[in-house]
């Protein structure tokens, strides 16, 4: 078991790769009477198209992966969340565009619900009869996502930006495309992606990690899988000239939403991972340098009334994306496009992108970086989003000290380029009505 010292953050991790291909962190933390587990595979919602290495690609429907982490919760004996709950865990699933996470965090019977967790994940059971039960509760779920403006307003930005990558279909699909989900399309996917050499375990709380490795590997070692196999996924190839610049749809709101989105192109990233993460948090905290809470432009927009308290912006890169959001509700939508456009655009000429304001902005985001280690949540979900051959989420605060100005600007001059941008609004339906 190999043991890893991050000194600055007085953490201790350990990690193993099991025979079987599984990844394995454990993360001690002495005093902590909670002990959260997190079982990932790296599938989500946009691994539609996919294969293994010199056997040809196959398609298979929107929203499966989402399908597929509700029905594992099912088993031929029953319900898996009783089985937590009488063991007195919270147990818990998410899919998100790239990966597919299992969890429980629990202050009792820790080995017990870590079992439950490694076995019911890695024992499917899929029927005719539960899946086709199951297309209507996750029918519910669509529709209700389809009812909330926010959602709209998040996946119409990445309908303008991305119009022919799965990324712009919702995470769990449409009704018609769940409609054609069969078990042997589940099994096929489970086949291929939950794999143990595609999967990643952490745990984090009060345990010896001795201990709670040799329960993992005795776990492990009493299972069959097959021989690890080479999976290839297909995309298609993005560029900026597919991108809609605008687009707007009418829903039951009281207010305009606006949203702005910028669009990141994979040949413009840096090579190396370390070099990714050191883009990533600098485009962060440039974006913070030109609209966060304390810029000149947020408090001269908030004083025009041309953005209020909803706004909000994202900075989001995972495999195979990276995007920017900036969103509000306004009466004054082409105000705040302009705005911010010439912002984002602007940014090199922008006074508040200077030296003494990024030292103050990298101080402010180690604080938030060392507050949050005190969740175990926290660190169990981002140090797997995070997770590569060379950087870890323990490595960030080296990454934030270690970025100058001009890092910053030379990653804006990567990212912000003005084909690059779009807009899309939710319009109140009286607006629609007076047309």
């Amino acid at each position: 078991m190999e043991k890893l010292e991050y000194t600055q953050i007085q953490e201790t991790l350990f990690k193993e790769v099991l025979p079987n291909g599984l990844k394995v962190f454990l993360l001690p933390k002495a005093g902590y009477q909670k002990t959260y587990a997190l079982f990932s595979t790296n599938y989500g919602s946009i691994d539609n198209e996919f294969g293994y290495e010199g056997e040809a690609l196959r398609t298979v429907p929107d929203g499966i992966a989402h399908f597929l982490e509700h029905k594992l919760f099912e088993k031929e004996e029953g319900d898996i969340f009783q089985t937590f709950s009488k063991l007195g865990a919270s147990a818990n699933a998410f899919t998100s565009f790239t990966r597919t996470s299992y969890l429980f965090s629990t202050s009792n019977h820790v080995e017990e619900n870590l079992v439950t967790l490694l076995n019911f994940v890695q024992e499917p059971y899929f029927t005719k009869e539960t899946v086709d039960k199951e297309k209507g509760i996750i029918g519910q779920e669509i529709q209700m996502y389809q009812d909330d403006p926010n959602w709209r307003q998040f996946f119409g930005i990445l309908g303008n930006l991305y119009p022919n990558h799965p990324l712009h279909v919702d995470i769990a699909g449409s009704i018609e495309s769940i409609a054609t989900i069969t078990a042997e399309d589940l099994y096929e996917c489970y086949q291929t992606f939950y794999h143990p050499s595609n999967m990643t375990l952490f745990v984090v709380g009060d345990f010896d990690p001795a201990e709670m490795l040799g329960l993992i590997k005795e776990n492990q070692a009493q299972k069959t899988f097959p021989a690890a196999k080479k999976i290839v996924r297909h995309f298609p190839e993005q560029t900026y000239d597919e991108i809609k610049p605008f687009a707007e749809i009418h829903l039951p709101v009281t207010r305009q939403k606006a949203v702005l989105g910028v669009k990141g192109l994979a040949q413009h990233l840096p090579e190396s991972t370390r070099a990714q993460v050191t883009f990533k948090t600098a485009i962060q905290l440039l974006l913070q340098l030109l609209v966060g809470s304390t810029s000149t432009a947020y408090l001269d927009l908030y004083n025009r009334g041309i953005i209020d308290d909803t706004f909000g912006f994202e900075f989001t890169m995972e495999r195979e994306f990276h995007m920017a959001d900036f969103s509000t509700d306004t009466d004054q939508p082409d105000a705040f496009y302009g705005a911010m456009t010439e912002l984002l655009l602007g940014f090199e000429d922008n006074r508040d992108v200077n030296e003494e304001n990024l030292t103050l902005l990298k101080k402010k985001m180690l604080g938030k970086y060392f507050q949050s280690l005190n969740s175990l949540e926290y660190i169990a979900n981002q140090f797997t989003q995070e997770l590569s051959e060379d950087v870890t989420l323990f490595d960030l605060p080296e990454v934030i000290q270690a970025i100058q100005l001009t890092d910053v600007l030379e990653a804006g001059r990567l990212f912000l380029r003005p084909k690059a941008v779009s807009r899309f609004s939710v319009l109140p339906l009286a607006e629609k009505e007076t047309i």
